[in-house]
């Protein structure tokens, strides 16, 4: 079985006081040697995802107008001219113009882990990593949520909550909050968390990191 190092997180209660819980961080995750560029790519690639793509122009052969030849092409002593949809004429076609396309590109599901990892490894370097225990709020309350963030001292911050399963009221309760982002630990991404001055973790995301860590071990 494989040694593999790891840094403690302490639980705190939504009070903002120590559990005395703590959870186990690998450093195969949160310890890696960070790759600027490959963040680089991810935050570039997620960018460009977003982008709907459907800029459209209008050439000579699309917009209003006569096809007929404004005049003689010899004799007049003018230079020759086709029709009144040439682009150089004012309402004439544009040339080379956007045209719907996807921006997307690939990249590497390899490149895109060491992203991640590069990623949480500077968040737990800034000590921007908060493991808070699971949060159950009985109603969607943005009041009760914003308590919570003062108690434990990251209301002033711009936050990624990181929570295990779909929690409603807690994303109802926080989706008002312009400084604050949820997601699901399986579908946290590179943009979102450089995004963020701080993680706000769920004690259950945080154990996800834990149990997979003692799938490798065993």
């Amino acid at each position: 079985s494989k040694i593999i190092s790891t840094m403690q997180a302490d639980v705190l209660s939504i009070k903002g006081k120590k559990t005395g819980r703590s959870v186990e961080l690998p450093d195969e995750i949160f310890g890696v040697e960070p790759n600027d560029h490959s963040i680089y790519l991810a935050v570039k690639q997620y960018l460009a995802a977003q982008r709907q793509g459907t800029h459209k122009v209008k050439n000579r052969l699309e917009v209003k107008g006569s096809s007929k030849k404004l005049h003689r092409q010899k004799g007049t002593g003018g230079s020759r001219k086709g029709n009144i949809r040439n682009p150089l004429y004012k309402g004439g076609g544009t040339i080379f113009g956007p045209k719907p396309r996807d921006y997307d590109f690939k990249l590497n599901r390899k490149v895109k882990e060491l992203a991640k990892m590069s990623a949480l490894t500077y968040k737990a370097k800034d000590n921007a990593i908060v493991v808070v225990e699971d949060i159950n709020l009985d109603a969607p309350k943005t009041k009760a949520f914003t308590e919570i963030l003062e108690n434990l001292k990251v209301n002033d911050k711009k936050l990624l909550v990181v929570t295990a399963d779909t929690n409603n009221n807690l994303y109802l309760s926080l989706r008002n909050l312009p400084k604050v982002q949820s997601t699901l630990i399986r579908d946290i991404n590179t943009y979102d968390i450089v995004n963020a001055d701080a993680l706000l973790m769920t004690e259950s995301a945080a154990k996800v990191f834990e149990e997979a860590l003692e799938e490798e071990t065993a």
